[in-house]
C-alpha cells in the first residue's frame, strides 16, 4: 500500500487532545482506555493478551509488523486489544516461519489500527496526564460526533471485564496422568501460564470466572491458581470469595497480576487505579527475600496499596517494583499462598521470574507430603 493513498486517521483523547496519523487500511472507529507498551518485541502476544481487553494500545517500538505473524505466538483465541496506534506500520515482513502479514491478520479480526502517529509525543502526554479513555477513527471530519461517542465509554475504574474474556466452559490442559492437579480460575488467563504449569508436570482444569470454590474443589486439585486478566479487580466479588475460602483452608494458591490483586482484596487490602500502569518487558523488580533483582514483563493498570499491605500482620511484601516502589509480590504468613503483580510466564519478555512456577509446584508437593 502506497503511503500517499492511505486515509487520514486520528486519536482523540478524553480531554479533547488530538493526534493525527494514517489508517493502515482498515477503516472504522474504536474506543477504549489508551495505554502504551514499551516492549521492543512480541507484539502478537501483546495484542492477544486478555489483560488488554478494552484498551487502545500505543506501541512505543518504532516498527510494528516487520516480522509478520505466527499462528503459534498467541496468548488467547484472538486479538484482545480494541485498537492499535503506532509510528511505522510494516505492510511487508521478513521472517522464515511467518504465517502472514500483520495487515491481513488485523483485517481478519476487523481491528482498527493507525500509524504515522507521533507516538513519542503521545506517550509523553499520557505519562504527564495519566491513562484516560480515547477513540481512534478514520472519520476525521466528524470530531463532534466522535467526542459524543467517546463520552459514553465507561471508565476502566470499577469496570468488570473478566466475564468478557473468560472461558464459558471448563477445559483441561496437560497430561491427565500427571502427579499434580491444579484448578485454575480463568479471569483472563494467558496460554503461556498454562504451558508453564503443564511442562512442570501439572494437569490443569481451567474454570470460568464466576465459578465457586466448590466448583474448583470438585476436581480434587492439589493446588489452586488465579489468573491475570483485564479491568478493575474490585467488582470480582466471586473470585475474591474463592480466594478467601482457599486461604482459610490453607491450600496451595498462586496468583498472577489480576489474581494477585484478587488475593489481596480477599485479605482486606484495597486496590487503586494507577496514574499510569506498568506495561513492558524490562521492568525492574527486587525480590526482598533473596535480595536479587529481576527484569520482568508487566501489564497492569491497578495495584494494591502498599501502606495497607505493610499494616496487615498476616501479609508480607516479597517483591517491589524498583521504579516506583509499588508492591510487586506478597505472601501470606503461615499460609501456603503467594502472588505477584507481574508476569513470570513473560511471552513476551525475560525469563528471570520463571522460578515462581517452580516455587508453586514445590509448595504443592510439600503440601501433598504433609497430607498424604
Amino acid at each position: 500500500m502506497k503511503y500517499q493513498t492511505r486515509k487520514k486517521a486520528l486519536v482523540l483523547l478524553a480531554d479533547g487532545t488530538i493526534f493525527y496519523g494514517k489508517s493502515v487500511g482498515i477503516e472504522g472507529t474504536s474506543t477504549g482506555e489508551i495505554c502504551f507498551n514499551t516492549g521492543m518485541t512480541g507484539y502478537q502476544e501483546i495484542f492477544t493478551d486478555p489483560s488488554y481487553y478494552g484498551q487502545l494500545m500505543v506501541a512505543t517500538n518504532a516498527h510494528i509488523g516487520n516480522y509478520g505473524v505466527n499462528d503459534n505466538e498467541v496468548e488467547s483465541d484472538g486479538i484482545k486489544i480494541s485498537g492499535l496506534i503506532c509510528r511505522n506500520f510494516s505492510f511487508t515482513h521478513s521472517r522464515v516461519d511467518s504465517h502472514g502479514n500483520l495487515k491481513d491478520w488485523f483485517a481478519k479480526h476487523n481491528l482498527v489500527a493507525i500509524s504515522d502517529v507521533d507516538t513519542r509525543a503521545l506517550v509523553a502526554y499520557i505519562r504527564d496526564n495519566g491513562a484516560m479513555n480515547a477513540i481512534i477513527s478514520t472519520d476525521i471530519d466528524n470530531i463532534d460526533a466522535l467526542k459524543k461517542q467517546l463520552a459514553e465509554v465507561p471508565s476502566m475504574e470499577g469496570l468488570e471485564l473478566a466475564s468478557k474474556v473468560s472461558t464459558t466452559e471448563p477445559y483441561f490442559v496437560g497430561d491427565e496422568n500427571a502427579d499434580i492437579k491444579i484448578s485454575a480460575l480463568d479471569i483472563g488467563i494467558k496460554k503461556n501460564i498454562l504451558r508453564n504449569l503443564a511442562k512442570r508436570g501439572a494437569y490443569i482444569k481451567v474454570f470460568p470466572y464466576n465459578s465457586s470454590f466448590e466448583d474448583l474443589a470438585a476436581f480434587n486439585p492439589d493446588g489452586y491458581f488465579i489468573s491475570n486478566g483485564p479491568g478493575d479487580p474490585e467488582p470480582l466479588e466471586e473470585a475474591q470469595a474463592v480466594a478467601k475460602e482457599i486461604v482459610s483452608r490453607n491450600l496451595p494458591l498462586f496468583g498472577i497480576c489480576l489474581g494477585h490483586q484478587v488475593i489481596a482484596l480477599s485479605q482486606g487490602i484495597s486496590t487503586y487505579k494507577m496514574h499510569n500502569g506498568h506495561r513492558g518487558i524490562n521492568h525492574p523488580v527486587k525480590n526482598l527475600l533473596t535480595g536479587k533483582g529481576e527484569i520482568t514483563s508487566q501489564n497492569h493498570g491497578f495495584a494494591i496499596h502498599r501502606e495497607e499491605t505493610e499494616a496487615n500482620e498476616n501479609v508480607e511484601i516479597t517483591h517491589v517494583h524498583l521504579n516506583d516502589h509499588t508492591v510487586a509480590g506478597i505472601r501470606l504468613k503461615d499460609k501456603n499462598v503467594f502472588s505477584v503483580q507481574y508476569h513470570p510466564e513473560a511471552s513476551p519478555g525475560p525469563h528471570d521470574s520463571e522460578y515462581l512456577f517452580d516455587q508453586f509446584i514445590a509448595n504443592i508437593k510439600a503440601s501433598k507430603s504433609v497430607t498424604s
